[in-house]
């Protein structure tokens, strides 16, 4: 029997994922909740832009509480960051779970136990509850930053040190509210560093989350993760689809996070966001690279990657019969059998 699957929140990744669930012959969709009130009532194919299903889309959480199914994959704007509700993410997960419900995330949760003990106390009593478990896919950090290096690291005798560098090109994406709103591309430098405030928390718990994820499939206890953030400004103006970079204006962020033990670095990660690498040739070409020193010393390139938030939607997709399939609880990446894209294959 297919699995039923609920899709939450049906913006640019939600939007892939549902597109991903309806194309897939192991799903079954069961429903669709979505924030905006003019989406509220249309069919749910209609708003993946395919034939209708005859499931319409509800923005009343009771009502998606309320429904059979095994799975719901939570995907909406993290409300850590992007909204003045930071505890809603949690409350609103805990209530899937504690309704029967399976619940494979990108708002984080990728480990838990990074952040309070109250918090996987809350979580593992939901799951309890409803005999279910927790997966937190991520977007960035996600696949690229914890089972990339933790799969890759398998190849070492001796592993001194773990790099990760990931770098982003938002100069194709349209959104002015995620590459200025969001990014803080475009504003001044000193417009950059007062919005950027919440996105710095956020930011640092999602890395430290997946740094000490990491670290605990390498079979360490960290001393300490620290977090760096810088900027570059753009030395002229230039045009991106979303709008204008003028001269002066932040055209790129770079983010650390640097983990020790006894004082030596062990694990560090960089996050660099441009609005234009084209415009902006320090720190990198657009792209992952993960370094390993020690014996043997390695390092791989992920070059090109077409479309980001795609691949994070089916990530989240790919997950859920492994997630379903687990005994009740927070999982890691470290729990679950290795998540690939069996069922997405097309062949002809």
């Amino acid at each position: 029997m297919p699995i039923r699957v609920i899709q939450w929140a049906t913006g640019s990744v939600g939007g892939a994922a549902l597109r991903t669930l309806l194309s897939r012959t192991e799903f079954e969709l069961a429903g669709v909740y979505v924030h905006s009130p003019a989406k509220a009532g249309r069919d749910a194919g209609e708003i993946a832009g395919l034939p209708d299903t005859g499931i319409r889309a509800t923005d009343d959480p009771e009502e998606i509480l309320a429904l059979d199914a095994d799975c719901v994959t939570h995907m909406p704007l993290p409300s850590a960051y992007f909204t003045d509700d930071p505890d809603r993410d949690t409350r609103v997960i805990c209530a899937l779970l504690a309704s029967g419900k399976n619940v494979v995330t990108t708002t984080g949760f990728s480990h838990p136990r990074t952040q309070s003990p109250e918090l996987v106390q809350r979580l593992e009593e939901a799951c309890a509850r409803g005999k279910t478990s927790l997966y937190g896919a991520g977007i960035n950090p996600g696949f690229m930053s914890q089972v990339l290096p933790l799969a890759l690291t398998g190849l070492g005798a001796r592993i001194d040190h773990v790099y990760l560098r990931e770098c982003s090109d938002f100069a194709g994406n349209p959104s002015r509210a995620v590459v200025t709103g969001t990014m803080g591309l475009g504003r001044s430098p000193g417009d950059y560093r007062q919005m950027i405030r919440p996105f710095r928390a956020f930011q640092e718990q999602s890395f430290a989350e997946s740094i000490h994820l990491v670290a605990e499939g390498l079979g360490l206890r960290l001393d300490d993760v620290e977090a760096r953030d810088e900027i570059a400004a753009a030395t002229s103006a230039f045009d991106v689809a979303a709008g204008s970079i003028p001269a002066g204006a932040v055209a790129a962020s770079r983010w650390t996070f640097s983990a020790t033990i006894e004082g030596r670095p062990v694990i560090d990660m960089e996050c660099v966001y441009k609005s234009d690498s084209a415009q902006l040739l320090p720190w990198g070409d657009p792209g992952v690279v993960l370094r390993v020193q020690g014996h043997p010393e390695y390092v791989v390139r992920v070059e090109e990657f077409s479309n980001g938030l795609v691949g994070a939607a089916a990530y989240t997709v790919n997950a859920i019969p492994a997630v379903c399939a687990a005994a009740p609880g927070i999982r890691t990446c470290l729990d679950l059998p290795l998540i690939t894209g069996r069922g997405a294959v097309r062949l002809g």
